[in-house]
């Protein structure tokens, strides 16, 4: 047993200073490099969840399978977070002079500060109640040239838009042609109709649409191609037409599933890296890759 536990802690030791010299030599895609904290955090012999932001790896997320929580300990990741970043990862080149903005970061300035290591990177917000930007930006009128941004990553804010069409039209403006903006919201159900009656959400911020899968035509009219990102999972049970044990109040599912096309869909992680990464449950996890004519 002594000898496996060296064993172990140098083959810990080895992966903390491999980590360590290839985020310094800055090589390949640094957006998929771990970063030498999570290395030195992660177990290497237990290792079921990994995290595609820092590269942390162990025995599980902290908290449940939702979009909302599996967290990750280094980094502070939640499953959402991390669907967004491997949709953005996955369905663009690295470019380490891409000049990318998130709209409402929730992640800390340790984040920020290695997502300006690896690309041109800046954030916002508009109200700044619950969180804070290098700007403030209203995606109505954003106030940027025509053609400056490479990459949009918006987590959980159009909803919060009273103006849909005119945020997608600023969207457009702002973006390079061959740019892309992932764009993504809870989608409570199968089609797009303003709340009931008065909904927040956790950082108190008014909730104007409930989306549905008619926002890929919205973003169509504004110009963009739109691919609706998902998991294999969702796909396939679109394909055998089944929905989800679901009881939370937030999310109509048999709603949902019952409006959902898989032919529409397009598939950007499977079963294995679901799991892998947390991307659970399923239908908790769409993104709209909205991406310019070049």
């Amino acid at each position: 047993m002594q000898l496996a536990d060296r064993l172990i802690e140098k083959a810990h030791g080895a992966h903390e200073s491999l980590a360590a010299m290839r985020w310094r030599s800055g090589k390949g895609d640094r957006r998929t490099l771990t970063w030498p904290a999570a290395a030195k955090q992660s177990s290497l012999t237990k290792g079921h969840a990994v995290c595609n932001i820092c590269g942390w790896r162990g025995i599980a997320f902290q908290g449940i399978a939702h979009s909302e929580s599996a967290l990750c300990p280094v980094c502070g990741s939640i499953s959402r977070d991390r669907f967004l970043y491997w949709c953005w990862t996955r369905r663009t080149a690295y470019n380490p002079k891409a000049r990318v903005l998130e709209t409402s970061p929730r992640l800390d300035q340790a984040y920020r500060d290695k997502m300006a290591e690896r690309v041109d990177y800046t954030s916002s917000d508009y109200d700044e109640s619950a969180h804070r930007g290098a700007m403030r930006l209203d995606l109505q009128d954003i106030d940027l040239p025509d053609n400056t941004l490479d990459a949009v990553l918006t987590p959980h804010v159009l909803e919060h838009v009273p103006d849909t069409d005119k945020a997608l039209s600023e969207l457009f403006r702002v973006m390079k042609p061959g740019g892309h903006v992932f764009l993504q919201i809870p989608l409570p159900q199968a089609k797009t109709a303003p709340p009931t009656e008065p909904e927040y959400h956790g950082d108190n911020t008014l909730v104007f649409w409930r989306f549905g899968w008619d926002l890929a035509d919205m973003i169509r009219a504004a110009g963009f191609g739109c691919d609706v990102l998902v998991t294999s999972e969702l796909r396939d049970a679109a394909l055998d037409k089944r929905s989800f044990d679901y009881h939370g109040a937030d999310c109509d599912v048999a709603d949902l599933m019952a409006g959902a096309d898989p032919a529409a869909m397009t598939v950007v992680a499977d079963e294995v890296q679901a799991a892998k990464h947390g991307f659970r449950p399923a239908f908790q996890f769409v993104t709209f890759d909205c991406h310019k004519p070049a």
